[in-house]
């Protein structure tokens, strides 16, 4: 029988949420060198020691946050695999799926893209692990809409992540509206994705 959980541990969790979301910001915009301890805990109003209640250190602090959000996707993608009721319909939705992590998580993506190898060998292992899975999720979703071998269709999907992942990286997300910028980029993403080989 699971037991209620109390204010307490709600307040916990809550606090543990908002260091994750503040070392994203932080890490994305000065990187996991630039950033300390005491940086984190002064921007969601706690002092440095006292992360140390919800996290072992800075490294366990990147390795949690990069590993949630590779979690998060292979769920995510797993459950848009799920939802929809035919193969084209279920890869527009996992593209979708993706637009719209990428344009809510740049701040992760610059993370990921620069400062994984800060990470432990096992949190680096856990990370690829997911990354993987998630690939994988992909391969078979395009691969019930493309004939291509396994490998091509890799391709496809890693070239559709480059493209999609890049968002952080350009000013150009900021001229348009956020709508504007999802509808280009997932029409980007599946005209690459099943372009003419």
């Amino acid at each position: 029988m699971t037991m209620p959980v109390t204010a307490r541990d709600r307040a916990k969790a809550e606090r543990t949420d908002a260091i994750l979301i503040a070392a994203a910001e932080l890490f994305g915009a000065r990187g996991y060198s630039g950033v300390s301890l005491e940086d984190i805990g002064a921007a969601v109003g706690v002092s440095g020691p006292a992360v140390y209640r919800h996290f072992a250190g800075k490294q366990a602090l990147l390795g949690a946050l990069l590993i949630a959000v590779s979690e998060d996707l292979v769920a995510g993608g797993a459950a848009v695999v799920q939802r929809a009721a035919d193969d084209h319909t279920r890869m527009a939705m996992l593209v979708d799926f993706h637009v719209d992590f990428a344009l809510r998580n740049s701040d992760v993506i610059r993370v990921q893209d620069r400062d994984l190898p800060h990470l432990t060998a096992d949190s680096q292992a856990d990370v690829r692990r997911l990354q993987r899975a998630y690939i994988e999720l992909w391969i078979d979703t395009l691969g019930t809409i493309l004939t291509a071998d396994r490998e091509a269709l890799r391709l496809r999907v890693q070239a559709c992540f480059g493209l999609l992942n890049s968002t952080p990286h350009s000013t150009s997300a900021a001229l348009r509206t956020r709508a504007d910028t999802a509808r280009l980029l997932a029409g980007m993403a599946m005209a690459a994705l099943t372009a003419d080989g």
